[in-house]
């Protein structure tokens, strides 16, 4: 029988063998695991938890809230705040950062979150996620300031997501390769399913939300009929599109086969950069993307040499295929031009 290696053991055995992980930074990481762990669970129930529907009212972003994102929301503050390992939190829910009670002890990590992502897919029984990135407090800072947080995703100690989907698989880096871990239901623990995850450099497999074509500009419009023209067209080859209307079952499933997922800035919005939030859905995903060798960016620069301006700041996003990434951007350029 192959020897099943729990989360802990891996992360016990990256601390001693290779010195990846630091200790407190492995607990943090474990104190997430088991959060969504929780989080897995109030989604399984669905209609018979009680967990279906909207809160009726709305979060920082002006989103209408489901149940689940204000539960998952509050398991991950709560599993987080007493363990020592954190100094500050901050999420897609909440307009400003959350510090650690005085109570408890107080650790060198910060942590950001998006608790319930696509929770638009909820009531539909689709695929959502949780998605974290792992900052480190700057040195020599006293207290905690959303400042400490504004800084780019090439700071990252760690990232991740879990996909409550078929299984519940989480999805980690901590900046030396990309590993996945599948819970094991009947055991109540992660088990390591595959490591070096790696993403194929070439594609034909898109995902983006083609009702919002006539929004675009030139350069994804381009990009998108090239890939439609199929094997007549300038590509020479035909594409499938896949949009799950969830970032983490469309980074997955890039993760696992391939792909390019897009979503840009449109003339819906010509004030804002994008819609996704570069620090807690775009950092980590391009954090995690680019450890598997694919590439992202913004549609013009590398998503993790962005500096952030603000807590909830938005981005375009170019994720995936090295070679697919590389020719939006590379559009985009040439309009700039």
């Amino acid at each position: 029988m192959t020897r099943r290696i729990s989360l802990t053991q891996y992360l016990i055995e990256q601390q001693r063998q290779h010195g990846h992980i630091p200790q407190e930074l492995r607990l943090l990481i474990e104190v997430v695991a088991r959060a969504c762990k929780r989080i897995a669970i109030s989604v399984n129930k669905g209609a018979l938890g009680d967990v279906l529907g909207t809160a009726g009212s709305e979060n920082v972003q002006g989103e209408v809230q489901k149940k689940l994102d204000i539960i998952a929301n509050e398991v991950l503050i709560e599993a987080n705040e007493w363990g020592g390992h954190l100094a500050a939190m901050a999420s897609e829910e909440m307009e400003g950062i959350y510090l650690v009670p005085n109570r408890f002890p107080q650790g060198e990590y910060l942590l950001m979150f998006d608790p319930l992502d696509g929770s638009s897919n909820i009531d539909v029984n689709v695929s959502i996620g949780t998605i974290f990135s792992v900052l480190k407090k700057p040195e020599g800072s006293k207290g905690v300031s959303e400042e400490d947080f504004l800084q780019p995703g090439s700071a990252q100690a760690a990232a991740g997501y879990c996909v409550y989907g078929p299984q519940t698989t989480l999805v980690l880096t901590v900046g030396d390769g990309v590993t996945m871990f599948t819970l094991d239901r009947e055991q109540g623990s992660f088990v390591l399913t595959q490591e070096n995850v790696r993403i194929p450099e070439d594609t034909k497999e898109f995902a983006i939300n083609m009702s919002n074509m006539r929004h675009w500009d030139a350069p994804v419009k381009r990009y998108i009929d090239e890939c439609l023209a199929g094997e007549e067209g300038p590509r020479g080859k035909n594409f499938n599109m896949r949009w799950i209307a969830s970032m983490v079952a469309d980074v997955h499933r890039i993760l696992t086969r391939g792909g390019v997922f897009m979503y840009p800035w449109d003339r819906r919005e010509p004030n804002k950069a994008g819609k996704l939030r570069l620090m807690y859905e775009a950092n980590p995903m391009a954090f995690l993307v680019e450890q598997a060798g694919g590439a992202a960016t913004n549609a013009r620069e590398r998503i993790m040499d962005l500096k952030p301006t603000k807590l909830h700041e938005r981005v375009s996003v170019v994720l995936g295929s090295r070679n697919e990434v590389e020719r939006v951007t590379r559009y985009h350029l040439e309009q700039a031009q």
